[in-house]
């Protein structure tokens, strides 16, 4: 068994520097919705995929991807908002198999009463911090980044 290769001081800077920001601005912002508007930031991110979604639907494997979870825990998820008349699961008519989630008139009223303070949230914990040219840089790292892992999650 051979070493690994460690992790250089910039090496390190990075990771350790992703890992810390990433959570703490998730977790800003998810206090900051919860506070504002009585949503997760998970059931944010349901709600804004599904209403830029066409007829506000979509179907459980299509969210799952886009939210880049399993259809288990989307299930899960789904089931909770279902509670609180969010989110309504719908048959898909020509394939028995398939489910899929639809925004509901209920869940658009939400989104659109909890989409400006979300939006005030991100700006003050990430984007009003950062330079023009440092928001550039990032979104560009960010891209590259999930082009990777993506590439690599992708079936052959």
């Amino acid at each position: 068994m051979t070493d690994p290769h460690w992790l250089d001081d910039v090496e390190i800077r990075a990771w350790v520097g992703y890992v810390r920001t990433r959570d703490l601005i998730a977790a800003a912002v998810g206090r900051d919705s919860s506070r504002e508007s009585n949503l997760t930031y998970v059931e944010y991110s349901v709600l804004a995929y599904l209403a830029d979604a066409p007829d506000h639907r979509l179907t459980f494997a299509d969210l799952a991807t886009k939210l880049e979870w399993s259809q288990s825990r989307l299930s899960h998820q789904i089931t909770r908002m279902e509670k609180r008349a969010l989110v309504a699961r719908e048959p898909i008519p020509d394939d028995a198999r398939r489910t899929a989630a639809r925004l509901t008139p209920r869940g658009a009223e939400v989104l659109g009463t909890a989409a400006p303070a979300h939006v005030r949230s991100v700006r003050r914990h990430m984007v009003d911090i950062l330079d023009r040219q440092q928001l550039a840089a990032l979104a560009d790292i960010y891209d590259t980044l999930l082009t990777h892992h993506r590439r690599a999650a992708a079936p052959e």
